[in-house]
């Protein structure tokens, strides 16, 4: 059995004025993950526990992102948090603070018996 992506989302998330990469992630989880309605599973006779969902998050320090704290916003599967540069940091000099804005990109992953599915005409 092989391990067929399923699901790619995408999102961005802020934190305009606590400078927190971690809330930032989170939010950009949640707006992927609000892009989406999984009825494959249902529809296919999948168990959404068996899926594994791989995140990456990109920002400006990924040093500064809790990446199990993301990972327990996730609702289904087993997740996997990376964390990369990317992202943007937006300087406000008059306020002396950096808005930090965050991509994610939320893939989902299931197993799949080679063969099992194929594309074809309808």
């Amino acid at each position: 059995m092989t391990e067929q992506r399923v699901i790619l989302e995408c999102g961005s998330g802020n934190d305009l004025y606590g400078q927190d990469y971690t809330k930032a992630a989170c939010r950009a989880v949640h707006d992927a993950l609000h892009h989406s309605s999984i009825l494959l599973f249902k529809s296919l006779g999948f168990d959404h526990r068996e899926m594994r969902v791989q995140v990456t998050i990109g920002v400006q320090q990924p040093d500064r992102v809790d990446a199990a704290v993301v990972a327990a916003e996730l609702p289904r599967g087993h997740a996997e948090v990376t964390v990369v540069h990317g992202g943007l940091d937006v300087p406000d000099a008059g306020l002396g603070i950096t808005h930090v804005i965050a991509t994610a990109a939320v893939e989902a992953f299931v197993p799949i018996e080679a063969g099992a599915w194929r594309l074809g005409a309808g």
